[in-house]
């Protein structure tokens, strides 16, 4: 080796999260090759993506090449990230790359990629789309609800009466499908207003889970007068959505191999916040699925932590339980316990 590989600068890739580490990849591509990456990531993998990529600031060699290092290490595994609107995406582009080198960028992304009938409203502002769909028919409103990702449609539930809620709530935990003639002339409305193509799908949506899914991203305060709401109109409902939610205490559930994994996703500051006040069994669970120096670490920050909002707590609870979620829907854990086997 020679003295000029021997004092190679190196990066410890461990210092970034997996949504720096995807923006500093982009950033590294040319133009096209990162449109052509962007444009298949859902609206809010590229949100954080976007911004991630808008906050880099020191972009030197050895961090670029430990990114790629690390990439080809993994080549064979795919990891999801996300975005909410356009105007987002072109600030935060236009931040990261220049007003020039964005420009041709977000055509792809956004002019390119055309976003189609119902598939407009996932670039749309929560309040964007409670205003468009008010005056709908609730059955409109229930299809629109249960098509979007569950974050979206929980943020979009927040903006209506808790009258509507409740209703809006129960008719997606009793929709099961939409026959292709309505989501189709839902889809051409969708057309018409945005100026998209619409295209033709079938789709099984709503049911029990899709509202135990909604409900999970709501805010805990609203989500618990729902839930008595429901409970009140329909008892087995209720129960049947309780049963399918997925709550922080749940993690305890979740095997060792899934808690690890999500702990590699999860900032340190968010967690000793998740874990104030929280069951000590849970405790347990989290600091045997870290190194034992880690784990003292953790111990000794949550004992000198001062006294945290209850607020605080449940909105670092729920950022976990989004980031579970998202490594739920990408295979890589197992929730609701795994039984200790091992993934294909």
């Amino acid at each position: 080796m020679s003295s000029i590989e021997a004092t190679k600068p190196t990066f410890d890739i461990g210092k970034l999260d997996g949504v720096e580490k995807a923006a500093i990849l982009l950033l590294s591509l040319s133009e096209e090759d990162a449109a052509q990456i962007l444009k298949h990531l859902e609206p809010k993998q590229v949100q954080k993506v976007g911004l991630a990529m808008a906050q880099m600031v020191e972009l030197n060699q050895a961090k670029i090449t430990a990114v790629h290092s690390l990439f080809i290490e993994q080549i064979q595994n795919f990891s999801t990230i996300g975005f909410q609107s356009e105007e987002f995406i072109k600030r935060a582009l236009t931040a990261a790359l220049g007003e020039e080198k964005a420009a041709n960028l977000i055509d792809q992304i956004i002019l390119g990629g055309g976003a189609k009938g119902l598939d407009s409203l996932k670039w749309m502002d929560s309040k964007q789309v409670a205003s468009i769909i008010r005056n709908e028919h609730p059955q409109i409103q229930t299809i629109v609800l249960s098509y979007l990702e569950p974050e979206q449609s929980a943020e979009i539930l927040s903006q209506f009466p808790e009258k509507v809620r409740l209703d809006l709530t129960m008719r997606i935990a009793n929709l099961e499908e939409v026959q292709p003639a309505a989501l189709q002339e839902l889809n051409e409305i969708m057309e018409k207003q945005f100026a998209g193509q619409a295209g033709t799908q079938t789709a099984k949506m709503g049911g029990l889970k899709a509202a135990a899914n909604i409900l999970n991203y709501m805010d805990t305060n609203i989500e618990g007068l729902l839930m008595d709401a429901i409970r009140e109109n329909d008892e087995e409902m209720a129960q049947q959505i309780q049963d399918l939610m997925f709550v922080f205490e749940n993690l305890i559930d979740v095997d060792d191999r899934g808690i690890q994994t999500l702990l590699r996703e999860v900032q340190q500051d968010v967690l000793i916040k998740a874990l104030k006040g929280t069951d000590e069994n849970l405790k347990e669970k989290i600091y045997k699925n870290m190194s034992k120096r880690a784990a003292e670490l953790l111990q000794d920050d949550l004992e000198a932590m001062a006294p945290v909002r209850v607020s605080d707590v449940e909105a670092a609870q729920k950022e976990i339980l989004s980031t579970a979620r998202r490594l739920s829907d990408a295979g890589e854990i197992m929730l609701g316990g795994g039984g200790g086997d091992d993934f294909l």
